[in-house]
């Protein structure tokens, strides 16, 4: 398929000058002029270019595939087009995530081998963060977190049921310490707290009580980046921690971690898996949301 000249054109401007009005200044021309040819230049390939959102335009998958072969010389633009309408509508490829470590433990760790070898042909790149990223910022995919965290303007597909969370301690350490029968008692306990990578904050320890949902100004001494690490803590008796229930289900199972205040935990409304509505046709996205809702288990 040939295009015409100035369409690329209109096309580059925008990429490069990051919204239509600025695109259309460097032209000279009108912005709805810009918003037309880029319109035809879609429909002509049959897949979005860019993803607006209220913050910014972005280039997707195929917009940058079709930046990297025009920006060279035009003689490419045939092969630019070619590599613009297949990126993301086959079972090749990539596919980059974004998620939390804990998510990846829990919802992602089971299925990606089975989905690898199904797909041997699409390379998974996951991005192991609790900072809220910017997907379309940090050329991703997608991202998977707990549904409340989640931005509106983005597709939110469920992974899993509502998860309980969970105030434990290794059998030595209740028995030396005691016990909290309500949740102002968690004053008195060492608590191991988890700080966040990205925000340096504390994660919350909220309780449900009968006046609502609240949280706890809980103290200690051990402070921590690294869920894994704050279960060893406390699996060795170093203080009481608070995560989701699910994530330490084999060390109650085997008596390693108890769970305390059982009646006072809350429950979040568990995993989604969310992306910006330009990718919902995107076969390898779409290929992992199929192979999360059959092998995912919840």
């Amino acid at each position: 398929m040939r295009l015409p000249l100035t369409t690329l054109e209109v096309f580059t401007a925008i990429a490069n000058h990051g919204s239509l009005r600025a695109a259309a200044q460097a032209l000279g021309t009108k912005p709805s002029t810009v918003s037309h040819q880029l319109k035809n230049l879609e429909d002509r390939i049959g897949t979005a270019l860019f993803i607006r959102t209220t913050r910014s335009i972005n280039l997707t998958e195929a917009g940058r595939a079709l930046l990297r072969g025009t920006s060279p010389a035009f003689e490419q633009i045939a092969e630019a087009v070619e590599s613009a309408r297949t990126t993301g509508h086959a079972a090749r490829g990539s596919l980059k995530l974004a998620l939390p470590e804990y998510a990846y433990d829990l919802v992602v760790a089971r299925v990606l081998p089975s989905f690898r070898s199904s797909y041997p042909e699409i390379n998974v790149e996951l991005s192991l963060t609790d900072a809220f990223e910017d997907i379309l910022e940090s050329g991703l995919h997608a991202g998977i977190r707990l549904g409340d965290l989640i931005a509106q303007d983005m597709i939110a597909i469920r992974l899993t049921n509502p998860l309980r969370l969970a105030v434990l301690g290794s059998p030595a350490y209740l028995e030396n310490a005691g016990v909290p029968r309500v949740p102002a008692d968690l004053l008195a306990h060492e608590c191991i707290r988890y700080r966040f990578h990205s925000s340096g904050a504390f994660a919350p320890w909220e309780v449900e009580q009968p006046e609502g949902r609240s949280e706890v100004a809980v103290k200690g001494s051990l402070v921590l980046n690294s869920l894994s690490v704050a279960v060893d803590a406390a699996r060795r008796g170093e203080g009481l921690i608070y995560l989701l229930h699910d994530y330490v289900a084999e060390d109650v199972r085997h008596g390693n971690l108890v769970p305390t205040l059982t009646e006072f935990m809350p429950n979040v409304p568990g995993f989604f898996l969310y992306f910006p509505r330009a990718y919902r046709e995107m076969v390898p996205l779409r290929l992992f949301v199929d192979h999360m809702r059959r092998h995912g288990g919840n």
